[in-house]
């Protein structure tokens, strides 16, 4: 097998949503007892049957969770780099068919936003543009990691897909971690939200994650947009391609994340719509799948659901989170890339860790101490 591509041929989308769909309170019963769960029992926890388990579904997540990572949640906030890009995507604040205002941050503006990102107590960042290969290309994030590097612990990356010598290029200088989400593993409804520009390859974006395995990098975290598509069926191939992945690339950490589809001007309406207790539901599913994986919410959800969430199997949060170019310091009231809803600042998230009992953590984990 070359790559999880092989694997994903293998299956098909309906007949793997119906399989889930057909799951009994015996097979959520089964999943539950069971030491060690497989893809077939993670189908059990996240179907309709599961609904009714809640609440040991949590508790169980919650043993797991502090088992493994203790009582500690890690913060880190994403810096925006640049809106421009060259994709149409139904979905997206800086699709290329949205007529906004475009930049890209210079040297010097990105050290205004880190000056004020370093004042917040944050030594993880997370770095975002749009998909721009004229622009924001590896020579520019060549420059951005040699810039930024003297001040931060870990740097993370959430552009666009890249070739494997160019993450090869891209490690030594910083970059611990890539974020690279699917957005959805149905092909045809794939297309549809990605007409135009290089994210329209269905298959080249699928198979970055092993890209990015092959260069040996850190951390890579995985997970799509919900609310285009049947979010189980989806959720599904996510545990499959992390199965895959965890087998091949054993030296790489992986970490999840859950956004689900904001507003932004103009914007798509879910598809699929997901209740909190869904998303609880989920989180607590991949859990009890993966002792080992890292799950992370970010500050599209709400304030109570954060805070809710937090002992339930979340290890990493965002916080006083922009998602616009200059948002920090340079240019607040540009166009953001969707809409937040938690606009807690940090110290403010902090102390809500801190009063749920646990430690809230200014960076990643060191590579010396996994």
């Amino acid at each position: 097998m070359k790559n999880f591509n092989d694997l994903f041929e293998t299956y098909r989308w309906d007949e793997a949503k119906e399989s889930i769909y057909f799951k009994t309170k015996n097979d959520v019963e089964q999943a539950l007892n069971s030491p060690k769960r497989t893809l077939e029992d993670f189908k059990a926890l996240v179907s309709p049957a599961a609904a009714p388990y809640l609440e040991p579904m949590a508790q169980l997540s919650h043993r797991i969770t502090q088992k493994r990572f203790g009582k500690t949640v890690q913060l880190f906030i994403p810096l925006y780099l640049s809106n421009e890009c060259t994709n149409i995507c139904t979905y997206c604040g800086f699709s290329l068919n949205n007529k906004v205002k475009r930049r890209t941050l210079t040297e010097n503006e990105i050290v205004q936003e880190v000056a004020v990102i370093k004042s917040m107590g944050y030594e993880h960042v997370l770095l975002v543009t749009g998909e721009a290969n004229q622009t924001v290309h590896v020579e520019y994030f060549k420059k951005v990691l040699k810039l930024i590097r003297p001040f931060f612990a870990q740097v993370s990356m959430e552009v666009q897909p890249l070739d494997t010598d160019e993450y090869t290029e891209l490690i030594p200088l910083g970059l611990t971690s890539v974020l690279v989400y699917q957005e959805t593993y149905h092909k045809a409804d794939y297309r549809k939200h990605h007409p135009k520009g290089k994210k329209s390859s269905f298959d080249y974006r699928l198979e970055t994650p092993d890209r990015l395995g092959r260069a040996g990098i850190n951390k890579m975290g995985l997970g799509v947009l919900i609310g285009l598509e049947d979010w189980r069926t989806d959720s599904f191939f996510t545990a499959l391609h992390l199965q895959y992945l965890e087998r091949t690339y054993w030296q790489t950490r992986y970490s999840l994340s859950f956004p689900r589809l904001r507003p932004f001007s103009g914007g798509l309406q879910p598809k699929v719509e997901m209740s909190d207790r869904e998303l609880v539901q989920l989180i607590c599913a991949y859990r009890l799948l993966n002792e080992e994986l890292e799950i992370s919410l970010s500050t599209r959800e709400t304030e109570q659901f954060r805070n809710h969430c937090v002992p339930l199997g979340i290890t990493s949060i965002s916080a006083g989170s922009r998602t616009n170019p200059g948002g920090y310091a340079v240019e607040p009231g540009s166009l953001e890339q969707f809409e937040i809803s938690d606009e807690r600042s940090p110290q403010e998230i902090a102390e809500m860790i801190r009063a749920k009992g646990y430690e809230p953590v200014w960076k990643d984990w060191d590579r010396v101490l996994q």
